[in-house]
């Protein structure tokens, strides 16, 4: 067959399957804990997740790095298991235990066949509330900290990310800092500081259990030690009210043009953007449509132009990164160091152009058929379908959030997409960002008026 034929007879994309997220139900503990419970026939390996509403955005700015160091050191044993003998204990269940820290939560998990699952959930509960931070593995941590942050002044990726966030938050906003601190904070963290972190975790009323898997909620429950009695129903509770935003404060109210000077860098690395918006926007899924047009697809139109048209670079992407407070809105890319103004401008012109017209039924097709068909592939495993209800949680989302998402996805307009793109595409305020040869690219940058330009060297920069 010729290359006509084959294309003639290429199948066309057929009508997304129907997919309903999985339904859970909700048991709220005397202590006031929640236990969250997602049955998942046929799948006998089990996810338990303890998540807790408080996260890195809520520790003292004194304290920066401490939730996230705090988390890496909680494996390093407990009072009844010391050490290694952690470890030992879960592998004797043959469990996974593993825990984090992000924006928004702490959050500790194991992952056991569901026979062992009470056992688990006992060890999970050893691991969360009696941890030792022995002194020797938290200098250990904290070390391989602090040479990590000498690595992203080495690394014009990391390097890029870091400026651009502190220049886009004001002085005090949690997210304009690193999320496992500086170096100054990190350098002073201590098993103390660390315990004192710990013990705003211990909240039951800010504090969730979800389990997935092949298990009924009276056997989650058993396997939790939860008093008879007690009420189980589907979950179908509205938008949780208490759940608030860290306070952030934008720090750019101008165009702003920051260059740190990499020496005989052959690229330029690039962030271009504003303060964001909080996940509990109003017009959410107009915005997730929007972005995907924009710089989420592979088939953008940032990457249409950029990459595919011009040939300025390997990749760009766009979007918002939403929590429970206004995250970064971003536009990232590396271009080489000759054609690092144009890449801008081309960058600039067509986040204007999404504010200005309305995006073709095309794209507008294109981006909801990707985002509706892909969603279902998200949540494969009880882990990922855990990890989605924690989000929930963590946000104050409604329960049924992401059982609406594909009508959601589906009902967004063209005209929706530019109202968002008005709305929430902030050229007034756009802070550009780039890390690269400042001997090579200086003068044009500043030359071309994107904002407020300044040029900053850096002893550690090459």
């Amino acid at each position: 067959m010729t290359l006509e034929e084959i294309l003639s007879v290429r199948p066309e994309s057929g009508q997304p399957r129907t997919y309903t997220f999985p339904h859970f139900t909700r048991t709220v503990l005397p202590s006031g804990m929640q236990v969250l419970v997602v049955e998942i026939p046929g799948r006998p390996l089990v996810t338990a997740n303890l998540i807790v509403r408080r996260g890195v955005c809520d520790e003292p700015a004194e304290l920066a790095g401490a939730t996230a160091l705090m988390a890496r050191a909680m494996t390093e044993g407990t009072e009844r298991y010391p050490g290694v003998e952690l470890i030992e204990a879960a592998e004797r269940l043959g469990a996974t235990l593993g825990v984090d820290a992000n924006w928004d939560s702490f959050f500790a998990s194991v992952d056991v066949a569901a026979s062992r699952l009470p056992a688990a959930i006992a060890l999970l509960a050893e691991l969360v509330e009696h941890p030792t931070f022995p002194e020797a593995d938290v200098a250990r941590l904290r070390e391989e900290r602090l040479n990590d942050l000498l690595q992203v002044k080495a690394d014009p990726r990391r390097r890029v990310d870091q400026a651009f966030t502190s220049a886009i938050y004001a002085a005090g906003s949690p997210y304009g800092r690193p999320a496992g601190g500086d170096e100054t904070t990190v350098a002073g963290l201590t098993p103390d500081g660390l315990r004192q972190v710990h013990r705003t975790i211990l909240d039951p009323g800010r504090t969730a259990l979800i389990v997935g898997g092949d298990l009924t909620t009276a056997e989650v429950l058993r396997a939790v030690g939860a008093p008879d009695g007690l009420t189980s129903e589907t979950a179908n509770l509205p938008a949780d009210p208490t759940v608030t935003a860290p306070p952030v404060a934008p720090g750019v109210d101008r165009p702003i043009v920051r260059l740190y000077h990499r020496p005989g860098s052959v690229q330029s690395e690039v962030r271009m953007g504003h303060v964001g918006l909080p996940r509990r926007t109003p017009d959410f899924y107009a915005v997730q449509v929007m972005a995907a047009i924009l710089g989420g697809l592979f088939n953008s139109r940032l990457q249409m132009n950029l990459r595919e048209d011009k040939g300025y670079t390997y990749g760009v992407g766009a979007g918002f990164d939403m929590r429970r407070g206004a995250g970064p809105f971003s536009v990232r890319t590396a271009v080489q160091t000759s054609v690092t103004v144009p890449a801008i401008a081309e960058a600039l012109k067509e986040l204007s152009r999404m504010r200005e017209t309305l995006v073709t039924d095309a794209e507008l097709v294109a981006a909801r058929d990707f985002m509706v068909g892909v969603f279902p592939l998200r949540f494969e495993t009880p882990g990922a379908v855990v990890g989605a209800v924690g989000g929930l949680f963590a946000g104050g989302l409604p329960d049924d959030e992401l059982a609406r998402y594909r009508d959601r996805i589906e009902a967004v307009t063209a005209e929706d997409v530019r109202k968002a793109a008005v709305d929430h595409i902030r050229p007034d305020r756009m802070a550009i960002v780039v890390v690269g040869d400042a001997e090579a690219v200086a003068k044009d940058l500043e030359a071309a008026e994107f904002g407020e330009f300044e040029a900053i060297r850096e002893e550690a920069a090459g």
